[in-house]
């Protein structure tokens, strides 16, 4: 995926504006022009991959209890959008394949977060590659996790699709434990992306992608470090100071 620019990422679709890790949020983020969206993936009891960032239904939902306990036909009844606001009160949990199918009319990037690291979901990377492929976008997937082993599975059933290792520490050379498991990208917490870091990630040939990137000091330091992308909750915000600069 090269670029000569630093790319903008919407955290969970446009969730600075819209609730989180709904079709009505990644919609947003395409409508302002981003060029990539980030989602989490969990498995529902039957094995469907859906999209939701905690383990546990309670904070995103008008339900209670954990995602792995639902059937998918239970966990679409849920009101995934009324937390935020009222008006998104018909927004639910989406499953993987409804935003793959949504994705395939588009050409955003995809990066999906595998949430394996308190709830393991046996299976999951395959199942969600499967899906992947399915719908022919394995060119434009992300596949990251704070769980490597995770990253390690997937490189066994397709070492074509890019990896990236998220983590939040500030690793030694983070570029040669991404190649250790096989991934070729950094997904690292925003004070781990330091200038130091991302040059010579950059020499190494590695793609650094922060999270999550809000603050108009922080978007606009990382861009003028050439920062590869940026994850961000208001991708609006981040798409107009990169204009700006642009224009500079």
């Amino acid at each position: 995926m090269p670029t000569n620019k630093t790319l903008i990422f919407a955290h969970r679709g446009s969730a600075g504006t819209h609730p989180e890790n709904t079709m009505v949020a990644f919609q947003a983020a395409q409508d302002l022009g981003a060029e990539g969206i980030e989602l989490d993936v969990q498995l529902t009891k039957d094995q469907i991959p859906v999209i939701i960032h905690d383990e546990m239904i309670n904070r995103t939902t008008n339900g209670t209890g954990w995602v792995k306990d639902f059937t998918y036909e239970e966990i679409r009844e849920f009101d995934a959008g009324s937390w935020f606001s009222s008006s998104f009160k018909q927004a639910s949990i989406p499953s993987l394949e409804e935003l793959l199918q949504w994705a395939t009319s588009s050409d955003l990037l995809l990066n999906i977060e595998l949430k394996t690291g308190i709830v393991r979901y046996p299976g999951i990377e395959k199942i969600v590659i499967d899906l992947v492929k399915k719908y022919h976008l394995a060119n434009r997937v992300i596949l990251s996790s704070f769980n490597h082993y995770s990253l390690v599975e997937v490189r066994k059933f397709d070492s074509s699709i890019e990896t990236a290792i998220l983590f939040m520490e500030g690793l030694f050379e983070p570029w040669n434990y991404a190649k250790v498991v096989g991934a070729t990208s950094l997904h690292c917490y925003l004070p781990v992306a330091t200038p130091e870091l991302l040059k010579e990630a950059k020499a190494a040939g590695v793609r650094v992608r922060p999270f999550t990137v809000n603050e108009v000091n922080d978007i606009q330091s990382l861009l003028e470090n050439n920062c590869s992308a940026i994850i961000t909750d208001w991708p609006e915000k981040a798409l107009t100071i990169r204009e700006t600069l642009v224009q500079a």
